[in-house]
């Protein structure tokens, strides 16, 4: 069974996430993240972006006003507009996003193909997927050396480089467009150092903590007919609610089983 059918082990991760989002240490790499992407962000355009990650949005940058945010669980969802469902059956419709963003959730999964997957087929023609991953290369990347980081996040679990992802991602339809490296610091220090991030990012240096990769859905010459859900009726407003995805139903408290296809 693959991980991503664990819910209990992934609300477990994913609180141990929130509270380094929430830590000094989280807050400075956050702030750096968020600087370093933000040009990114305002070039992009459409109508839905979907968010996974368990710090503070990333999204809101964007122009894209309906922003979604993913979570393991209920219990862990942030409101009512909140998407919960496995990652590995997202319960959207094919082409509906046209941002996707996943926030450090990678680490999480030893094999994150199936989410990939699902953002790619969740994705519009020439929509965008924006990776955020530690960099194993790093200063925070030389602290998994310690046994004793290892066994917290974020330094447990599975690191990978921007090379290793571009080939899993280009399996999917995704083309890498560009990879930005963020979070110059020296070690024992916080990356709040204005000077050593603006030399490291001026010149791109392969050695940040984090990396952000950025990679947009290639366009097929024939697509397959197939009907689809229509998306104004299908996400405005809170009508997801704490939706689950089981095979190809979409469910909802209180409400009878919606057909997604």
């Amino acid at each position: 069974m693959s991980n991503l059918r664990e819910p209990p082990a992934l609300a477990q991760r994913y609180r141990e996430g929130q509270r380094y989002w929430s830590s000094e240490e989280g807050q400075a790499h956050w702030r750096t993240e968020r600087a370093c992407l933000g040009p990114i962000c305002e070039k992009l355009h459409g109508g839905h972006s979907l968010e996974f990650g368990m710090g503070p949005s990333l999204a809101v940058m964007s122009p894209i006003r309906h922003n979604i945010h993913w979570a393991p669980s209920v219990e862990l969802a942030a409101s009512t507009a909140t998407l919960v469902c496995p990652l590995d059956a997202l319960a959207l419709p094919d082409e509906s996003m046209h941002l996707v963003i996943i926030h450090h959730l990678l680490e999480m999964l030893s094999e994150p193909d199936s989410l990939l997957q699902e953002a790619a087929r969740i994705t519009a023609q020439d929509g965008y997927l924006i990776i955020l991953g530690w960099m194993p290369l790093g200063i925070a990347g030389l602290a998994r050396l310690s046994p004793r980081h290892r066994q917290r996040s974020p330094w447990r679990g599975q690191w990978r480089t921007p090379a290793k992802l571009a080939s899993r991602l280009a399996a999917v339809d995704f083309r890498v467009e560009r990879v930005d490296y963020c979070g110059f610091h020296w070690p024992g220090s916080l990356p709040s150092n204005a000077r050593l991030e603006t030399l490291g990012r001026r010149h791109n240096v392969p050695l940040g903590d984090s990396y952000i990769l950025h990679a947009r859905r290639c366009s097929r010459m024939a697509q397959s007919e197939r009907p689809k859900l229509r998306i104004q009726g299908a996400l405005d407003g809170g009508a997801l609610g704490h939706a689950t995805r089981v095979g190809s139903t979409v469910t909802e408290p209180n409400k009878r089983t919606t057909e997604v296809e």
